[in-house]
């Protein structure tokens, strides 16, 4: 039987299933009271773990029970369901955990232990709070959540996130850099004198990392990287640093609002708009770039590249055109590489019977698409593919006048943009809402089944705002889905990296018949002058776009740094087994290669633990 499109994931990756939720507490708990049962079951911890006694640690969780771990008790991201689970792995852990000290944070009255709601949607009360833990290795942050079991009081979640290596401190802060050398010397060079050295790579120095990419994959990885004092290079074959957003198409503007959208150390100042322009964010990473120090070098692309596993070293031969478009070829020896070309890979262009026949004035895919041209007033467009760049496709072409057919190959998500901010992001991300560390903090701390569930409760109440936008989509032909078991749009796009569309004034066209949809039926043939289909029915065309993807990142791994890499990795997105998500921001399974890529808010969390995990291994601490 074939699975509904609103449940397929990436080929490889688990729809994990939704998890279950403790009893509600019963009665509500005294600060007093939420402070002592909080600290009990802290020291209990701490002395399970410290006296390796794994039937005390067991019996301190709920049997239901979850620890979400980020490089804190092994250098992987992990997800342990079950209190049986628990015990058995943490007992063989080894030196990470057995070093462990976790201690209540309660330097601001988030932090602190307070009792409410512990399940993000108000259904399940208990108590909950942040945790600061040191251990031989460095330290972390993290959020534990109790409940009552028959009474009893028990650890039901556990999150563990690892934010700095001791002996690898962030040059921040206290440790930020003196920025000179007082004193007399000869021959000394004032800080311009040193960026440029330091930009071009001049008397034979070499970047410990090379990043490919100046997107914000890129940037924030690099980003975290100097920070920890690790010498770093990015490469990017466009013009200028924030061109990857600046040449796509005309009418772009992000459908994330800025408090999801802040990059790491310097964020979006407060005069911000909530939804950024795409030139204004390509300004906005030129800036960023300038005032963190990065090295990057623009018009520059990888030529070759090879990995010795006897020095775990790479030899990357780059070109790269000065602004006089002479080139000039460089070899670069670096420990580790990083591929941020964007979490999808190469374009996904559909082969379709006659495309090589088509007489219109355009026929491509998203990715190249300008824009619609202003007086086309009459033009026929069609769009093949109904997710956001679709969306934003055929509005852009309604408003400069064209005849617009969507092509809807399979259901959507779609939720607006309303709904995303005042009920998705509403209490983490907002103007009145916690620091965006706390909030990152605590959107990852839930693990992954129960986040599916919480999701399900978040899309019923988004579906509800948004109940007369889906009533008229499905009268116009449109089909809406509500995502992987009825979990919604965040759920669609981690497990399946696309599959929604975020409204911002496109369904109303297609509601209101200003926009023809077309669903379920295959393209069997392109004219010379439009498209048919296995219904034998024809529609015409002067322009064609294909919003239709991209493949996996592997692809962009294998058309860049070859087939022997592209095989020794895996695929990139969707959950592993546990919930994780696979080959990204961790282990690739290439040594000395990394994949970095996601919307803005995941680059801000992800790439740090990226960084700190090349840090570890640049250190030996990790091997």
């Amino acid at each position: 039987m074939a699975v509904p499109s609103h449940e397929r994931v990436e080929p490889g990756s688990y729809n994990i299933p939704k998890g279950t939720l403790p009893p509600t507490s019963t009665t509500t708990p005294t600060p007093e009271q939420v402070d002592k049962i909080s600290s009990n079951l802290i020291q209990q911890l701490n002395t399970s773990i410290k006296s390796s006694n794994w039937s005390s640690l067991k019996s301190i969780f709920l049997e239901n029970s979850y620890w979400r771990d980020h490089l804190v008790l092994s250098w992987d991201f992990r997800t342990l369901a079950g209190h049986s689970k628990i015990a058995e792995y943490i007992s063989s852990a080894g030196e990470l955990v057995s070093s462990l000290s976790i201690e209540i944070d309660r330097s601001s009255a988030l932090r602190a232990p307070h009792a409410g709601p512990i399940d993000a949607i108000g259904e399940v009360h208990g108590i909950e709070f942040y945790v600061k833990i040191g251990s031989s290795i460095g330290d972390a942050d993290g959020i534990v959540r109790l409940a009552q079991d028959g009474g009893e009081w028990r650890i039901f979640t556990v999150f563990t996130s690892l934010v700095g290596i001791k002996g690898g401190e962030e040059l921040t802060g206290l440790n930020r850099p003196a920025g000179v050398k007082h004193g007399a010397q000869s021959g000394r060079k004032n800080w311009l004198d040193r960026r440029v050295a330091d930009m071009n790579y001049e008397d034979g120095v070499q970047p410990d990392v090379l990043v490919v990419g100046a997107g914000q994959a890129g940037l924030t990885a690099a980003a975290r990287l100097k920070m920890l004092d690790v010498n770093t290079l990015i490469v990017d074959r466009e013009d200028e640093i924030g061109d990857s957003w600046r040449n796509r198409y005309h009418q772009l503007v992000l459908h994330d609002p800025v408090w999801f959208d802040h990059m790491p150390y310097i964020p979006f100042p407060a005069h911000w708009p909530i939804f950024t322009p795409k030139d204004k964010l390509a300004d906005f990473f030129e800036s960023y770039v300038k005032l963190l120090e990065l090295n990057v070098w623009t018009r520059s692309e990888v030529k070759s590249s090879s990995w010795d596993e006897g020095k775990k070293l790479w030899t990357v031969t780059i070109e790269r055109k000065n602004t006089n478009g002479i080139t000039e070829t460089r070899t670069l020896h670096p420990k580790h590489v990083v591929q941020a070309t964007g979490h999808s890979g190469k374009k996904n262009m559909p082969a379709i019977k006659g495309m090589e026949n088509f007489k219109g004035d355009r026929l491509c895919h998203s990715s190249e698409w300008p824009g619609a041209q202003e007086g086309s007033t009459g033009k026929k467009a069609v769009v093949i593919g109904s997710c956001n760049s679709g969306h934003d496709i055929v509005q852009d072409y309604f408003e400069k006048g064209y005849d617009v057919t969507m092509i809807q190959r399979s259901s959507t998500c779609v939720v607006s943009s309303d709904s995303i901010v005042n009920i998705a992001l509403k209490g983490l991300y907002e103007e009145a809402g916690p620091p965006t560390e706390d909030a990152d903090l605590y959107l990852w701390s839930i693990p992954p089944p129960l986040f599916k569930l919480q999701q399900t409760k978040v899309t019923q109440a988004t579906n509800k705002n948004d109940a007369k936008t889906i009533e008229g989509l499905e009268k116009a032909g449109f089909k809406v889905d509500k995502g992987p078991m009825d979990s919604g749009l965040l759920i669609k796009y981690l497990q399946r990296g696309g599959g929604y569309y975020i409204d911002v004034g496109a369904s109303q066209l297609i509601i209101d018949g200003k926009v023809k949809v077309k669903h379920g039926q295959e393209i069997t043939e392109i004219l010379a002058n439009g498209l048919r289909f296995a219904d034998g029915s024809e529609v015409q065309a002067d322009e064609i776009v294909l919003a239709t993807g991209y493949q996996n990142m592997r692809t962009q791994a294998r058309a860049i740094f070859g087939d022997e890499l592209a095989d020794a990795v895996g695929d990139v997105w969707g959950w592993d087994e546990e919930g994780e998500m696979r080959n990204i921001w961790r282990c690739s399974g290439h040594p000395g290669f990394w994949f970095m890529g996601g919307n803005l808010a995941l680059c801000r969390y992800y790439s740090r633990l990226l960084a700190l995990q090349i840090k570890a291994s640049l250190e030996g601490l990790r091997k």
